[in-house]
Parts: C-alpha cells; sequence; structure tokens
C-alpha cells in the first residue's frame, strides 16, 4: 500500500483591506483620507482595479501571492463607515482578526505609521463606527497612518478635513509605500511577526521625525 502523504494543502484565508475616509473630490488629498489613499497605493502596486461597488463601499479584490485579498473604501462617510464594514465581514465570513482597517492617527508624528492586533478607538468617529457593528469588538488589526496635530489652537475637525502642504505630503508618499511593503509582508509573513518588525523601524522614524516641522 502507498505511503500517504502527511502534507496538506489549505486554501489561504482571505483579508479584508479597509480604509476609511470620506467620499466625494473635495475631500480628496485630506489629512481624514489617507486610510483611502492607502488603499489605493496598495490596489496599484498589486495591479487590483477598484471598479466595483459592494456593501457601500468602492472595492476591489485579487491574488497577491496566491492570499485572497479584498479592498475597500466605505462611501457612508467617516463617521458612518461601520456601515459598510460590518457588512463585509459579515458577507465573506471572516474573522476579525483578518480585516484590517487603515486610518488617518493625530497622536502620531506626520508620516510615521504602526501596525497593532486590536486597540480602542482613541476618539477617532470612523473606527467608533467601526467597532460598534463589530458589535462592541475590538479585536481587529489597524494600520494607524501618522498625520500629526494642528498647530496652535487650530480646530481639530478643521485640521482633518485640510489638505497637507508639500513637506507634508512628502512625508505622507513615503509613508504610503512603507505602507504598501507592510501589508505584503502580513500576507506573506501573518500580522504579528510583520507587526514586530516595521514597528521597530517605525519607531525609529517616530523619534526621528517628532521634533521636525511640517
Amino acid at each position: 500500500m502507498p505511503k500517504l502523504s502527511s502534507t496538506v494543502f489549505l486554501n489561504p484565508r482571505p483579508w479584508l483591506f479597509v480604509g476609511l475616509g470620506n467620499p466625494g473630490d473635495k475631500f480628496t488629498g485630506t489629512r481624514h483620507n489617507v486610510g483611502f489613499e492607502l488603499v489605493d497605493a496598495f490596489a496599484k502596486s498589486q495591479g487590483i482595479s477598484m471598479d466595483s461597488f459592494h456593501c457601500k463601499a468602492i472595492f476591489g479584490k485579487g491574488f497577491v501571492n496566491g492570499v485572497p485579498v479584498f479592498l475597500a473604501k466605505p462611501q457612508t462617510y467617516m463617521n458612518l463607515s461601520g456601515e459598510s464594514c460590518g457588512p463585509l465581514a459579515s458577507y465573506y465570513k471572516l474573522p476579525l482578526n483578518r480585516v484590517l482597517v487603515f486610518h488617518d492617527d493625530m497622536d502620531l508624528p506626520c508620516g510615521v505609521l504602526r501596525l497593532h492586533p486590536k486597540g480602542n478607538h482613541g476618539s477617532h468617529n470612523g473606527l467608533k463606527s467601526v467597532i460598534y457593528h463589530f458589535r462592541g469588538n475590538r479585536e481587529f488589526p489597524r494600520l494607524r497612518i501618522g498625520i500629526g496635530r494642528p498647530p496652535g489652537q487650530m480646530d481639530p475637525k478643521a485640521f482633518l478635513l485640510q489638505k497637507f502642504n508639500a513637506r507634508a505630503q512628502g512625508r505622507i508618499d513615503a509613508a504610503l509605500q512603507e505602507g504598501v511593503v507592510a501589508l505584503e509582508q502580513v500576507l506573506s509573513k501573518g500580522l504579528t511577526e510583520s507587526a514586530r518588525c516595521f514597528n521597530k523601524e517605525q519607531k525609529y522614524k517616530h523619534i526621528r521625525l517628532q521634533t521636525m516641522p511640517v
């Protein structure tokens, strides 16, 4: 009798990458929309077309080194992002640890990123909505994209809806490319190992950039 191989071939589990932002041309390029920009940068890098609409989101899907990936940009406006994220995760029957959310973060210097397996909403209204529509579950990974804090007494809401100046945009452009590489690592090595290496690199970048003006 022939010996049976002990190798088991499993289909890779899919990932859903969701970038948070506001729809419409007037919000394009604003600080609050960097989540959208990272989805676009990743889609472009992998040749994935964002040409369909699904669960209230601009949507694309493809394979990255054999791993199925769904990409989404909710069109609900930021504060209702969960109305898209919740149904998407349910539709594809994804555990929340396979739903990675990209969002802007004022607590990080402009252009600094962090990759976390879970966390709080940090007063981010988009994340509040996502958590609400995940039935209060916060056990989903997120990629934080630093945009810095508003200068002086500037209203944070006005700051979020402002476009980047040239120097800040340069930092964001570089950060988006770093984010694309980090996402490729997540797909090939898993979240835990990727986050450990990536956050170490970003920690040194944080130290370097935190005192530099933008």
